[in-house]
């Protein structure tokens, strides 16, 4: 398959609708921990455009609390076990089982893709945690392995704290970096093309 299908993604008992999108000769597929952002789809073309994979599906609960993050993280690996298990059983193109995974996480799900990648190492490679409540990740940032890029608004002085001390916990290779005159939203003119960029080339450089 390349190209851009509409996916039930199997999440215990539920079916989360998405959609799979696989340019020729994928690099690699990055996983959306709350795919269902509006931002993000800047950052999902950019990713297309340099020959990623991308899943968008409804992964992460809105409320930025531990129990809903939990939930959250969860629903995170479950589609990652999903593309692999899927690709095996022919459900989906055999080619996804063997591609490097990234996982990018804005808001909530930002916090979700760390615990996501200290639970999966073997499978991400790379994240990029765009915002969000990333002390919600707790202890997991200590496990974390993939290279990590952390994305704060200049004017979001609460998440540069946060990403800061986040920062601090994390064991593996990372960088903070900062979008001028951008909140927590990023929907500012000229910040999701910036997020964008930066997402783009953090998994060129790591997936790539």
């Amino acid at each position: 398959m390349a190209g851009t299908a509409e996916v039930d993604v199997p999440l215990g008992n539920d079916g989360v609708p998405g959609v799979l999108t696989l340019p020729p000769h994928a690099r690699g597929v990055i996983v959306f921990a709350d795919g269902t952002a509006a931002g993000n789809a800047a950052v999902d073309k950019a990713l297309i455009e340099a020959r990623f994979g991308t899943l968008l599906a409804g992964l992460v609960a809105r409320e930025e609390r531990r129990l809903e993050l939990r939930r959250s993280a969860d629903r995170v690996t479950g589609a990652i076990d999903w593309l692999t298990g899927a690709a095996l059983i022919e459900d989906l193109p055999p080619s996804l089982a063997g591609l490097p995974v990234g996982c990018f996480g804005s808001g909530t799900g930002a916090a979700a893709a760390l615990v996501a990648a200290a639970e999966r190492p073997d499978r991400i490679v790379a994240v990029v945690a765009c915002g969000g409540r990333l002390d919600l990740a707790g202890p997991a940032l200590r496990r974390v392995t993939a290279p990590t890029l952390l994305i704060a608004g200049g004017l979001d002085g609460e998440a540069l704290r946060l990403d800061r001390e986040a920062q601090a916990e994390l064991a593996c290779e990372s960088r903070l970096e900062m979008v001028p005159g951008a909140g927590r939203l990023f929907d500012e003119p000229g910040a999701p093309e910036r997020v964008s960029a930066l997402a783009r080339d953090w998994f060129l450089a790591h997936i790539g």
